[in-house]
């Protein structure tokens, strides 16, 4: 009884090696650029937490300032001697609660432009 051995033929075993080693590149490929993926996400999170601490204690500085004047308004308000007085405090008070608010939407509006980089 004589067996025959099938052989593959060359062109067929070069075509499937070159077939693995492209899934091999391919696959390869694909991890690193999964790798890195990840690496900027961590790196975003990061930015994005730190910049979210920034804006909370910046919230916390200006709620601090504006409770402040608030109480030095509301101080100079119960000395008032008439009416008069208390009308241009309150102005006063008005116009500067203004402008601070004014600065501290700046300053927040400075916060998201960097984050937004």
């Amino acid at each position: 009884m004589t067996t025959q051995t099938f052989e593959i033929p060359t062109e067929m075993r070069d075509f499937a090696e070159k077939s693995v080693d492209q899934a091999r590149n391919a696959v390869g490929t694909l991890m690193s650029n999964a790798l890195k993926a990840a690496e900027q996400a961590q790196s975003s999170s990061q930015t994005f937490q730190s910049t979210m601490q920034a804006a909370v204690a910046k919230g916390f500085d200006h709620a601090q300032t504006n409770a402040n004047a608030t109480f030095d308004f509301a101080q100079k308000l119960v000395r008032s001697k008439d009416l008069r007085e208390a009308f241009e405090l309150q102005t006063e008070f008005v116009r500067s609660q203004i402008a601070a608010l004014q600065a501290q939407a700046k300053d927040f509006g400075s916060l998201a432009q960097n984050a937004a980089r």
